[in-house]
């Protein structure tokens, strides 16, 4: 079996093994979200980041959700990090937008964070102080899930199939998530361009 047809494989067992459940709780909790007139943080490092920003704009033309992404400006990012320290750069952001119980932080991850390993603490900071307010946490990560499984309302863990591949499968299942998301009849209000046009 060539390559191209082995990773094809495993995006199949993939999606064999995605928990459709947690996904529909997910829907939930966003249409819940924009009823309460909440605001929804999507978050994510590296490839999450990207994530984050593309769907922003999908929850906010197609969902009616006032959505944001932390890391989309590059200068109070830096500034962040060169006086703050990585680690606060969410957090310290969320506090001056005043997050508080009506909102959503919806997180991108690989392995959701993880304290004792001091991997992505920027990203479980931000979890902890969203449930010490009162709001709700959803996401799409990899491996166990991490802090953000542990402490999160409705997380979608990527099934490990191959430890060589979790990187690419789970961030290229992110996508596909939050697509199914924003595609929900719970979720979206507003068409798409292609499938309105005639």
């Amino acid at each position: 079996m060539n390559f191209a047809s082995s990773f094809l494989k495993e995006c199949h067992e993939v999606l064999d093994n995605i928990d459709s459940k947690i996904i529909e709780s997910m829907a939930d909790i966003l249409s819940e979200t924009r009823e309460n007139n909440g605001r929804l943080f999507l978050i994510g490092s590296g490839g999450g980041a990207g994530h984050a920003s593309h769907a922003v704009c999908d929850f906010r033309k197609l969902c009616n959700i006032e959505s944001y992404n932390p890391y989309d400006n590059i200068s109070e990012l830096t500034a962040r990090v060169n006086d703050e320290g990585w680690e606060n750069t969410i957090i310290n952001w969320l506090k001056v937008s005043k997050l508080n119980s009506k909102d959503t932080l919806f997180v991108f991850s690989v392995g959701g964070g993880d304290y004792e390993k001091n991997i992505s603490a920027n990203l479980a900071n931000a979890v902890q102080y969203c449930k010490e307010l009162g709001g709700k946490v959803i996401g799409v990560v990899g491996k166990d899930g991490g802090y953000t499984k542990q402490m999160g309302d409705a997380v979608c863990v990527i099934p490990t199939v191959n430890s060589a591949h979790i990187t690419p499968l789970v961030e290229g299942f992110q996508a596909i998530v939050w697509h199914l998301l924003v595609s929900h009849p719970k979720v979206q209000i507003n068409p798409t361009k292609w499938e309105s046009t005639k």
